[in-house]
């Protein structure tokens, strides 16, 4: 596959799964009680709502150019939550957290199947070659997903696995913690962009290997 076609197919696929994952996070605060993410018409796939002209577009786009497609990070506009509509903030903020990344997952899996289906007939199709492409792209979807959804779960703010952490801590360690969101984001690129400079791929070390055991466990195939 050419790079340039590379580029074609994987970042729709990216822009595709952050906003599944957005969405999945208002929808989640719906049903706890919080419409703020519905009042701003938030609860959408319609791309134009969730563009990050920098986080959705630039970002991703030039991390995969700079790095000859090795490495891509984007986020879209966070989904507005006012965690004071719900019942519980702290349990009902970490479930909202949650849906997500669980999001992401379900994407996995549903194209996990495909690949399943589509690697029993491959060989014995005459449209080998047009399911072997598929295979790719569904391989993206798979992996992308897996990652979006494991590095979210990355316990440090301002990704949702601090707020699932988050349920878990006392009052006291929870507002101190949840206060480093803020720059959390930053501090999170920053530490990408540096490890990567270094050689010492963060979210390769850290991030892939449950993304491959995910991967193997849902698809049956190794990479």
């Amino acid at each position: 596959m050419s790079n340039l076609l590379y580029y074609i197919i994987v970042l729709p696929i990216i822009f595709m799964s952050i906003i599944i994952h957005e969405v999945s996070h208002g929808y989640a605060a719906l049903l706890l009680g919080d419409d703020t993410a519905k009042r701003y018409r938030r609860l959408s796939f319609n791309p134009k709502v969730h563009i990050d002209t920098f986080g959705t577009i630039i970002l991703p786009l030039l991390l995969l150019i700079t790095t000859g497609g090795k490495l891509s990070f984007g986020y879209a506009k966070p989904v507005p939550i006012n965690p004071y509509n719900f019942k519980n903030m702290k349990r009902d903020t970490g479930l909202t957290a949650l849906a997500g990344p669980m999001s992401n997952f379900i994407v996995a899996t549903i194209f996990s199947i495909f690949v399943r289906l589509l690697a029993m007939t491959s060989t014995q199709s005459p449209f080998a070659l047009i399911n072997g492409f598929l295979l790719q792209v569904f391989f993206m979807v798979i992996i992308l997903n897996l990652v979006l959804g494991c590095f979210n779960l990355i316990p440090f703010p301002p990704l949702d696995g601090s707020k699932i952490v988050g349920m878990l801590l006392p009052d006291r360690h929870y507002f101190r913690f949840m206060q480093l969101e803020r720059k959390g984001m930053y501090i999170v690129l920053g530490l990408i962009l540096v490890s990567y400079l270094f050689n010492w791929n963060l979210i390769g070390n850290i991030v892939m290997p449950p993304v491959l055991f995910l991967f193997r466990l849902l698809t049956g195939l190794h990479i």
